[in-house]
């Protein structure tokens, strides 16, 4: 079972019975908190940031992590005290797969192209690593979206197989952290809307070009959302 760092920033010992194979947090964590611990937090709470912004996963508790805390505390009905303590890990706990996968996501739907990552725009490691951090966006929108099914039509591509659906030169895609999503129990527009409260900078669907069947999301440095048929 993987554990989390020592960090001398952390706070009280938690119980780690509940924990899976996939990451264990020992210590709780508050602001101020640094470190390995942290960044593995904030990919899992990738999809809790405020409406327009993004948390990055860049290892230290500053305010928009613990205002992250706080919203996933709400949405599962737990006490908003802004510290990830043991309560927090086993609502993660609950929601995580042994390969670090959200519950309801699996890398497979997010790679339909080349299972091993490999061929695209960045190594196959930080390809497979983009793609985890998108499904944890993606879990938070479907569990904002009442819990119902969100169809991925589309994850990685390799250059290859991203030349043989006719995309961009540079599609997002290629990098692993670009996901589209096919109507669903949702519309489209209903998609489009949602997904700007759950840290994604890029959002392009009805009413942009090529985009009338399908919601396109990723989380590139700058914002981009064009859904105009949705008023976005």
């Amino acid at each position: 079972m993987a554990q989390a760092s020592t960090d001398d920033t952390a706070g009280a010992a938690v119980n780690t019975s509940q924990a899976d194979g996939c990451f264990t947090w020992d210590k709780e964590l508050a602001e101020g908190a640094k470190g390995d611990a942290v960044t593995e937090l904030q990919i899992r709470l990738g999809g809790y940031p405020a409406s327009g912004e993004v948390l990055a996963p860049d290892g230290s508790f500053g305010p928009l992590t613990t205002a992250a805390v706080k919203r996933f505390q709400k949405a599962y009905g737990l006490s908003e005290t802004g510290k990830a303590d043991e309560a927090t890990y086993n609502k993660i706990y609950e929601l995580q797969d042994d390969d670090c996968s959200p519950a309801n996501f699996d890398f497979a739907e997010l790679n339909k192209c080349n299972s091993d990552w490999s061929g695209g725009m960045v190594s196959a490691a930080t390809a497979k690593e983009s793609a985890k951090r998108t499904m944890w966006k993606l879990q938070a929108l479907r569990h904002a979206m009442g819990d119902e099914s969100i169809r991925i039509t589309s994850g990685f591509r390799s250059k290859s197989c991203n030349a043989d659906v006719g995309g961009s030169p540079n599609s997002r895609h290629m990098y692993g952290y670009a996901a589209d999503m096919g109507k669903t129990p949702h519309s489209l527009c209903d998609i489009a809307k949602a997904a700007r409260n759950h840290g994604f900078n890029t959002i392009l669907g009805p009413g942009y070009p090529d985009h009338d069947d399908h919601i396109h999301v990723d989380h590139k440095d700058s914002k981009t959302w064009e859904a105009p048929d949705c008023g976005i």
